[in-house]
């Protein structure tokens, strides 16, 4: 069955952006770092680039490795449609769900889902025949509703605290574990760190 993965930057204080929406004060180190950080976060994960950016570091050709499918909420896909880009993604599925979008606001490649986006994931998970894994990109309160569907994190942890923001979850208090499955640091701070969900039997961790 298909994973519903959320993929997504994250500060010292689990904030995935400013008050604003502002992203541009994660870190990546000085200019050399900066670029090896890139080269490598970009192969590994190059269907999480919008596509005019694949094309901009010549990944436009580059396969989708981990993803087809990409779920975010109305804030997340905001910002792009402002800016005059109606399909940000168009090399994946993409799907946003918002109460305030109408289908006829946004590019006829995405899909406005107004009502439940548990219904949504479940109904993507269940599709037969191959298929890569659904990729949550955000905002917060997406995640927080979706947090009973999430089957992995993966996690770019930046060094940096900034004490106001959109959370990485937005929800009712639901304590759910998972586990560090792999985690890989850079040179420039940034630690990448993929989690599974903890399997409903597993044993308690003491704190």
């Amino acid at each position: 069955m298909r994973k519903l993965v959320y993929y997504v930057a994250i500060t010292l204080d689990g904030r995935i952006a400013g008050p604003g929406g502002e992203y541009d004060f994660f870190p990546t180190g000085d200019e050399r770092q900066s670029e090896a950080y890139a080269s490598r976060i970009n192969t590994l994960y190059p269907e999480t680039l919008p596509t005019a950016v694949r094309a901009a570091v010549g990944l436009a050709d580059a396969p989708n490795r981990h993803f087809d499918t990409v779920l975010m909420g109305g804030g997340t896909y905001r910002p792009a449609l402002d800016a005059g880009i109606t399909s940000p993604y168009a090399h994946l599925r993409q799907y946003v769900v918002s109460a305030t979008l109408a289908p006829a606001d946004v590019d006829p490649a995405v899909t406005v889902v107004p009502g439940d986006p548990v219904d949504l994931v479940r109904t993507l998970k269940a599709e037969e025949g191959p298929g890569r894994d659904i990729w949550l990109c955000g905002g917060g309160r997406l995640a927080g509703a979706l947090l009973p569907e999430i089957d992995e994190l993966l996690v770019k942890s930046y060094p940096v605290i900034v004490g106001a923001g959109v959370p990485a979850f937005d929800g009712a208090f639901a304590p759910t574990v998972f586990e560090v499955a792999e985690r890989t640091a850079f040179p420039n701070g940034v630690t990448l760190t993929r989690l599974t969900r903890r399997p409903a039997d597993g044993p308690p961790s003491r704190p």
